[in-house]
């Protein structure tokens, strides 16, 4: 499979924050056996680093679109959270700009705040560090896969999935979560 290249991955419109300046990992995985290229990065000073830590990683499809991306990073532990109405008009804002697709047949499912965690150093000790946004979880009513994205505490998009397959029963997502750190350690996946 061909890599997504650099002048590819700018056609996305998706800026890598300045301080995720290292890329460490870029492989070909499958996401619903859908051909898909998960590229990571980390902080170029290495504080934070690795499966847990601080990262800015990207899932793109084959086909060229953004499937999702997400911002791990400890300045988003501190401040004020969006309100819905707020987190409601950013993620319309970013679906326009990013996939514009999904907006011809949507519906809200809900608003609400959303816990993610990394793990940082703390004088040699490692600290989970709690990252809050606002979650809008929405669905795609003509294929009836899911979408949401978190809006952070910087009031920018710093998580965007789509593309989710829902099982209703037991509750929980089949997708697989390449841009989920937990996930990816409990898989035995190679780090």
């Amino acid at each position: 499979m061909n890599k997504i290249t650099e002048q590819s991955q700018s056609k996305l419109h998706i800026q890598i924050p300045k301080k995720f300046t290292k890329k460490v990992k870029q492989i070909d995985v499958k996401s619903d056996n859908e051909n898909v290229e998960l590229i990571r990065y980390e902080r170029s000073d290495g504080i934070n680093s690795g499966v847990m830590g601080e990262h800015f990683s990207l899932l793109v499809s084959k086909k060229g679109y953004l499937k999702g991306f997400t911002q791990m990073d400890t300045s988003l532990a501190t401040g004020n959270l969006p309100s819905s109405k707020e987190a409601e008009e950013i993620a319309m804002e970013f679906l326009n700009e990013h996939a514009p697709d999904l907006l011809s047949s949507f519906k809200i499912s809900w608003i609400d705040k959303h816990d993610e965690q990394i793990q940082t150093m703390d004088y040699k000790k490692i600290v989970n560090l709690k990252i809050s946004g606002m979650k809008v979880k929405m669905q795609n009513t003509k294929d009836k896969k899911w979408f949401w994205i978190i809006v952070g505490t910087n009031h920018k998009v710093i998580i965007f999935e789509r593309d989710i397959v829902w099982i209703s029963f037991p509750g929980h997502r089949k997708t697989e979560k390449w841009l989920h750190d937990s996930w990816i350690l409990s898989t035995n996946f190679p780090q």
